[in-house]
């Protein structure tokens, strides 16, 4: 079983000192895209609404000073906290430390660089996933996690406004794209709490919301269509998403024929001259579905 680097509150690392990272006199590293949540009124919403159990293992994502880690360790079984910037994990190290708390691992890496199967001491369980995720990283961040959502059973995910909304938004609206279908296709999506720039130090230019992700309450998704496929169609249909469907797809990098896609929006009653934004779910599925029926071999193109 490979191990963590571990920097857990208790060990004899906790002890040291460090000028760099000692509490009030530690700057934000706006290389880092660091904000700090520092109103405490909307931290004790957000881990109240999170809704832990004494029984789940907590992924955390950005644990920075600790404003999140510290209650929730009190309420859940184990945490493992992934931090990027070494000062703030000596930071917070110390701070877990003089809490007594014992039973967070603190992993010194990069999250979109490390391996979630390095969560290997507890192989058979599932994690929720919580953080306040640097607004340049979440895009990325999303589509790892949505590769390795079989180790999540949800997640608890701070976000700008605008991408909180793409991710929770509904067909007919400038906010639905992709993201929203992508997102959905996995995970029922909600939103918790609206968070004001004021809440954060530094304080950033625009306000957050934070958004949960339920994989296991999710609507059951057609067994029949492929998720390569599913991609490739959402992505196809909002590459030029001002272009009427037809057309959007005929340009799309996947190349598929104006009369494949003609009689496979024929098939699930989609009008060709639509525009992406406008379909919901179930038509998109539709649609992939009998486009990836037409890809496969012996069939054409």
């Amino acid at each position: 079983m490979a191990q963590f680097k571990s920097l857990t509150a208790g060990s004899k690392g906790s002890q040291k000192k460090s000028g760099k990272a000692d509490g009030e006199r530690f700057r934000p590293k706006k290389s880092l895209g660091q904000h700090f949540l520092v109103n405490r009124r909307i931290i004790q919403k957000i881990v109240h609404l999170a809704g832990f159990q004494s029984s789940d293992l907590v992924l955390e994502i950005g644990p920075g000073k600790g404003s999140l880690t510290v209650p929730i360790a009190r309420q859940v079984r184990h945490i493992v906290a992934v931090e990027k910037d070494s000062d703030l994990t000596l930071l917070l190290e110390k701070r877990l430390y003089k809490s007594g708390i014992t039973n967070v691992t603190l992993v010194n890496k990069d999250v979109l660089k490390w391996d979630f199967q390095e969560m290997d001491f507890a192989p058979l369980s599932k994690f929720i996933v919580i953080g306040n995720l640097p607004y340049n990283i979440s895009s990325p961040f999303l589509e790892k996690f949505l590769q390795n959502r079989e180790r999540f059973t949800r997640a608890v995910l701070m976000f700008q406004l605008e991408v909180g909304r793409r991710i929770t938004a509904s067909p007919g609206g400038k906010a639905y794209g992709a993201m929203s279908l992508l997102v959905q296709y996995h995970a029922h999506p909600k939103v918790l709490i609206d968070v004001p720039k004021t809440a954060f130090h530094p304080r950033p230019k625009v306000d957050s919301v934070v958004v949960s992700l339920d994989f296991e309450s999710s609507c059951p998704r057609d067994t029949g269509v492929d998720e390569y496929s599913f991609r490739q169609v959402v992505k196809g249909a909002f590459a030029h998403r001002r272009k009427m469907l037809l057309n959007s797809l005929s340009g799309a990098p996947s190349s598929y024929k104006r009369d494949v896609l003609l009689k496979a929006m024929k098939k699930c009653e989609i009008d060709p001259k639509r525009r992406a934004e406008t379909l919901d779910m179930n038509e998109f599925l539709c649609l992939s579905k009998v486009l990836s029926l037409t890809k496969r071999p012996g069939n054409g193109t």
